[in-house]
């Protein structure tokens, strides 16, 4: 959206790369009225910006990026995304990702969420494969949990996308075919480069249910095939050390001794035993005197 004075000023005052909260007083900012329309300021509002300035576009066309059309700014979003595409073969990572980011700054959620059919999906052909393909430099540069946050981004709009679509094509008594096409590839992407990081990450069982997900979008794709016998392999790893570590803390499961035997009480029996023994011969022997008598 247009600029106002205030993060006009405040931009106008950093360089680029550089991180800042800009606090807005509403006299600088939306004003007496606020905003009605996105983003919805109520009016008197102070704000609070949380800005990272990328860098400072010059544009071909020699306009703000508020003055353009919607084709000119997802052309120039296109040009971005082809730099750092360049970049990223250059093996350019860093640069890449400035570019993709910029490419992606063109096309923000205010932007978006006015777009409708086939401008939606022009735009959509150029900012999800940004989103991708950071993903894809962040995961090189093992900093997983930002290359999560893209891949996450482009599976929420492929979704929203998704059931615009399937809502149009009963409308119209579309082809689900139609429908599905787009969204898979981007989706399977999506889902793989978020299982690689969350397998890097540790989470297998997470990875594990996003690669699942992947392959019913690309059945025959073989990165995604080569990745869950990976894991397999990474949960015996993660089980035999597991079962070091208790053994380790418990120790080996000491054998049975054999029970001894209590010799005071087998002597005290054998005793009573003869003792018996003798009083019942003695009780035999007076019985046969009695009897003889």
């Amino acid at each position: 959206h247009q600029l106002h004075t205030g993060l006009g000023l405040g931009l106008a005052s950093m360089k680029s790369g550089e991180r800042a909260l800009l606090h807005v007083g509403w006299e600088l900012g939306y004003g007496e009225e606020g905003s009605f329309s996105f983003p919805n300021v109520p009016p008197k509002a102070d704000i609070v910006y949380e800005v990272e300035l990328l860098g400072f576009d010059e544009t071909e066309e020699g306009k703000a990026r508020g003055d353009m059309t919607v084709e000119e700014r997802i052309g120039a979003a296109d040009r971005r995304k082809m730099d750092g595409n360049t970049l990223f073969k250059e093996e350019k990572l860093e640069e890449a990702m400035n570019q993709y980011e910029m490419a992606i700054a063109y096309m923000g959620d205010d932007f978006m969420f006015q777009l409708f059919g086939k401008y939606r999906d022009m735009a959509l052909a150029v900012k999800n494969p940004c989103h991708l393909n950071m993903a894809a430099c962040l995961i090189r540069l093992q900093r997983f949990n930002e290359a999560i946050g893209h891949c996450h981004r482009v599976s929420i709009w492929e979704e929203e996308t998704l059931a615009i679509r399937l809502q149009l094509s009963r409308t119209l008594r579309l082809s689900d075919r139609y429908t599905y096409s787009r969204s898979d590839e981007n989706n399977a992407k999506a889902l793989f480069r978020r299982g690689k990081a969350k397998s890097e990450l540790g989470q297998t069982e997470a990875a594990r249910e996003d690669f699942l997900k992947a392959r019913k979008h690309a059945p025959e794709d073989k990165a995604i095939a080569r990745e869950l016998p990976i894991l397999a392999e990474q949960d015996k790893a993660v089980y035999q050390k597991q079962k070091e570590i208790y053994r380790g803390l418990f120790g080996l499961r000491p054998a049975p001794k054999p029970k001894r035997s209590n010799w005071t009480v087998l002597c005290w029996h054998s005793l009573a035993c003869s003792s018996a023994n003798k009083t019942t011969k003695l009780t035999r022997v007076s019985c046969f005197a009695l009897l003889c008598a």
